[in-house]
């Protein structure tokens, strides 16, 4: 077991073995390759005729195909002036280029900034100045192929790729992750699902310029010979038809899809069988979709992952085991990540979630105040606000994004944890209402399941039995459309707060 020096949480369920604490008290997995240039070339040496790539109306790539086709662009980077260590925009849509050019941009030694493919062009400038890229791939363009050309120099310390934050206010950040923030999640991802150290069909629905995708699924598939079979977008009946045609044994997705999926008639029908691992994230999970999902696909494994761009990816996971009877929970921190609470509140037990791991990234670019902020003697300060009970860590809220209702802090999470358990909530987010007397009172935006009649009073009165009574929504808003999110999954709250239409309230 690994000595914990004090750390707040006991060590989760997941194997441990074969890891290290350095000198600064981080800890790291001992045998990974030393960058994700070698991982790819020995998966390759392998697999070389095995399919690699899928892309949904597009092309079929095998191993040698894919690594072909990554040293010509690296070829073509390099003719462009392109040096090891510059930086690579990569505005490219999910697909088969876009894996062909992030390794490839890997192949000439450079970092790759992936680009969120809805920027405005103002927002694209600026990733593109912030990063100082040297060459930006752009959607519609043919990739950049010259003599093929692999850069071997890289190390696990390497910065790997500036992943730009999809914060929901104010200019993104640039998470500097390194190699073995890649491949430490990787290791992860294999440990905690767990995933057969095999070849397997992944199908990759979220966008491949978000760490779930590019280093949660995409590595991990690849990493041992894998195909991933990847959908241009969140298409509900692409996903259902890849099922059925592409013998798929992982899925990733967020809660709505998942959600989407099964009300569709021809679900049913589908042979899920073969799925083997069921996978989400990045929003509440209502316990009654697990226990549909579970039944949905038999022979699956469920498990909800919980982590941000600075953690690449997963920081924590709740397994199968724990799934369907502490949904509203994250989780366990991964194999090489601890967590702990800053300053915890005596009552609630409610601090900031601090994580530390070689799955850290190495800080922001260009920010060295926020860097300093957020990065504090190898701890990250999340923002995050959390409980920690038994090991399994549970979100309540953002640390900035709490409502204040009259002194009482409402975790907002938490009421959505609770609201999401009620029959015919399909998504739903809590803002804080403006009110003079008490500052703010708590507000909930539900989307409800498309063509079920839904009992806005039945809800208020069931969260009266979870919930104290000062956190029980006050005004409520049945949205017809999805909630707002951007690219990395996360609501768009003052979207929200700006459109808001109080249809009820409850006094």
């Amino acid at each position: 077991m690994i000595e914990l020096e004090g750390i707040h949480s006991e060590r989760p369920p997941f194997d441990e073995a074969g890891i290290y604490r350095d000198e600064a008290g981080v800890l790291h997995y001992q045998d990974l390759p030393e960058s994700l240039v070698h991982l790819l070339a020995e998966a390759a040496a392998g697999h070389a005729e095995s399919p690699a790539l899928q892309e949904i109306g597009g092309g079929l790539l095998t191993y040698a195909e894919l690594v072909a086709g990554a040293e010509q662009v690296a070829g073509g980077l390099a003719e462009a002036g392109v040096r090891p260590g510059d930086r690579v925009g990569l505005m490219l849509p999910n697909g088969n280029d876009f894996v062909v050019a992030f390794f490839g941009t890997l192949f000439a030694g450079a970092a790759v900034v992936p680009i969120n493919t809805r920027f405005t062009e103002s927002e694209v400038a600026y990733v593109v100045e912030d990063s100082g890229a040297k060459y930006v791939i752009r959607p519609g363009e043919r990739l950049p192929s010259g003599e093929p050309l692999r850069y071997l120099g890289a190390r696990r310390e390497t910065m790997a790729a500036i992943f730009y934050t999809s914060g929901t206010t104010g200019f993104p950040k640039g998470a500097m992750l390194s190699h073995e923030n890649f491949l430490s999640n990787m290791e992860n991802v294999i440990r905690v699902v767990p995933l057969e150290r095999r070849p397997t069909v992944s199908l990759v629905t979220v966008p491949l310029f978000h760490v779930t995708a590019a280093i949660a699924q995409m590595v991990p598939a690849l990493g041992y010979g894998g195909k991933l079979v990847i959908l241009p977008g969140p298409d509900v009946k692409a996903l259902i038809e890849a099922v059925s045609t592409h013998e798929i044994e992982t899925v990733v997705s967020v809660p709505a899809l998942y959600w989407y999926a099964l009300m569709q008639p021809e679900f049913a029908a589908v042979d899920k069988s073969g799925v083997r691992y069921v996978l989400y994230g990045g929003a509440p999970m209502p316990p009654d979709l697990v226990h549909k999902l579970m039944a949905a696909f038999p022979n699956a494994r469920v498990g909800n992952g919980f982590g941000l761009t600075e953690t690449a990816s997963i920081a924590t996971f709740l397994p199968h085991e724990y799934a369907a009877d502490h949904a509203e929970s994250v989780g366990f921190p991964v194999p090489v990540t601890e967590v702990d609470l800053l300053e915890p509140d005596p009552h609630t037990g409610v601090g900031e979630l601090l994580i530390r791991g070689s799955n850290v990234a190495m800080g922001y670019w260009n920010k060295a105040r926020e860097t300093s902020e957020a990065f504090v003697d190898h701890w990250l300060h999340t923002g995050d606000m959390a409980r920690i009970e038994d090991g399994l860590v549970t979100i309540v809220d953002r640390k900035k994004d709490m409502v204040n209702r009259g002194g009482e802090n409402v975790y907002c999470v938490e009421v959505e944890n609770v609201l999401a358990e009620y029959p015919g909530v399909l998504e739903v987010a809590v803002i804080g209402v403006p009110d003079e007397m008490m500052g703010e009172k708590v507000g909930a935006v539900v989307v409800p399941v498309p063509g079920v009649p839904f009992d806005v009073a039945g809800m208020i009165a069931f969260a009266r039995t979870k919930l104290a009574d000062f956190k029980v929504p006050q005004y409520v808003w049945v949205r017809q459309d999805g909630l707002p999110r951007n690219p990395g999954g996360k609501v768009l709250k003052p979207k929200l707060r700006a459109e808001a239409h109080w249809e009820q309230a409850i006094f």
